[in-house]
């Protein structure tokens, strides 16, 4: 029966390895090569060269001394890697101590590969660099020098790619093995763990072992992302239920002053007058659902194609002039200081709606008589928008809650409105980039957004 291949062994990390271990073991092979190709062509070249200025010299010497010379330099050989030797033109040997005249040495004066046997060791064949010339007289000088070291130098690179790249081949490959099956299991793992989470485990994480490496970053990418799913289907939940309990009170009301309107309406006016109340309740929940749709909305960053350079300082104006006949309506001064020629990229139709939300609840949370101030000021080459109030104030552990939707202190319940205008104010900045400071002013609040550069 046929086992079936590791799984690890197909994996791209494997994979990579087997090919970086073929391209070590080849680019090494190709570096010993080159070693041995330039060491032997440049100790080939230095015999060469030697072999035929010294038989360009024997040639020119008298026989006698041509005689002398060859046998100084047979007998002056100790290492045995000369030879030297005179035939007739028949090529039988004249003297020297190469026993035959190669047949495929040509007599040309270069340098040949050849193998020869020595005088007297004729079962041995020696490897050699031979240079022939032929005499005036018909004769033929040969001139030889053995060049089995540079074989063995060929052995030695052989053995070292053998002894150094196959090891290194080997290591290479059983740790890509090893990384392999170690990244098929965390892989697994990380399968394992995604799994549980479609299946509906919301709580599991993907595992990470502190390695701090590609793998252990992802794994915390993903657990920040399903942190942040998680917090929004929490968020989708609590609106849910937020949605059911705001809409619940004033369609219940709805229900009893129709039901009332149906039994006691005594009149015509009477009538009206109930339908213009179910009216204001209908109009109620309606905002209450238009403002929830308002903040998905911007939440989801759908609006950022409106983004634009704007005008800020006439933006603050802006809201300055809607809000300053209200104010006065409701017995409050709305002072304004605004910095001119300021700037930034933005959503125009956002930012109005931010700015104006803080100014329209300064103005609700402050008693007749009170001040507003609406400022735009520049600190560190950033536009900052404050409104600042000198109401009720909210306390210092609610501040960060006042921005969460629905949430209404209790001290404020009984005045008109949905929870919703600061979380609609932070999804805004939230949207921009900005941030949104929320502060006392004893008495009152100070709200800033502080547009980043």
């Amino acid at each position: 029966m046929i086992q079936s291949i590791p799984a690890f062994l197909g994996t791209p990390t494997f994979k990579l390895f087997a090919t970086f271990s073929l391209m070590f073991a080849f680019s090494t092979a190709l570096l010993f090569a080159f070693i041995y190709w330039q060491t032997a062509v440049y100790e080939i070249d230095r015999i060469d060269n030697i072999l035929v200025h010294d038989c360009a010299v024997l040639a020119k010497e008298p026989p006698d001394q041509r005689a002398r010379a060859m046998s100084t330099r047979i007998f002056d050989d100790f290492r045995r890697v000369t030879f030297v030797a005179l035939f007739d033109a028949s090529g039988h040997r004249l003297d020297g101590n190469m026993a035959a005249l190669p047949v495929d040495l040509k007599i040309d004066g270069q340098a040949h590969r050849v193998r020869v046997a020595r005088e007297g060791s004729e079962s041995e064949v020696e490897p050699i660099r031979a240079v022939a010339v032929r005499l005036t007289d018909g004769t033929v000088l040969v001139i030889g020098r053995n060049i089995e070291e540079l074989d063995k130098l060929r052995d030695v690179v052989l053995r070292a790619l053998t002894l150094g790249v196959v090891p290194a081949s080997v290591l290479a490959l059983l740790a890509g093995i090893y990384i392999s099956r170690r990244t098929s299991q965390r892989v697994s793992e990380v399968h394992r763990s995604a799994e549980r989470i479609m299946r509906g485990d919301l709580k599991e994480r993907l595992p990470t072992y502190g390695a701090r490496d590609d793998f252990d970053r992802l794994a915390a990418s993903v657990n920040f992302m399903l942190d942040e799913i998680s917090r929004l289907l929490e968020s989708m939940k609590a609106v849910g239920d937020d949605i059911a309990h705001d809409l619940r009170t004033p369609l219940a009301r709805l229900r009893a002053r129709l039901e009332r309107s149906r039994a006691n309406t005594a009149s015509h006016e009477d009538l009206l007058l109930s339908v213009d109340s179910a009216i204001s309740d209908l109009d109620q929940a309606q905002t209450l659902v238009t403002t929830l749709l308002r903040i998905g909305e911007i939440e989801s960053a759908s609006r950022r194609s409106h983004f634009a350079d704007i005008d800020l300082s006439s933006l603050v104006e802006e809201v300055s002039q809607i809000y300053q006949p209200i104010s006065e309506e409701a017995g409050i001064n709305l002072i304004t200081r605004i910095e001119p020629g300021l700037c930034i990229y933005a959503d125009r139709g956002l930012m109005l709606e931010a700015i104006a939300n803080l100014v329209q609840n300064a103005i609700k949370f402050t008693p007749a008589g009170g001040l507003v101030t609406l400022a735009l000021l520049e600190s560190a080459d950033q536009p900052i928008i404050r409104v600042t109030d000198n109401g009720p104030g909210i306390p210092t552990e609610e501040h960060q809650r006042v921005f969460e939707r629905f949430y209404r202190l209790d001290k404020s319940r009984h005045i008109e409105g949905t929870g919703l205008g600061l979380n609609l104010v932070a999804s805004i900045v939230k949207l921009h980039g900005f941030s949104v400071m929320l502060r006392n002013a004893e008495p009152g609040c100070v709200f800033e957004i502080i547009c980043k550069a």
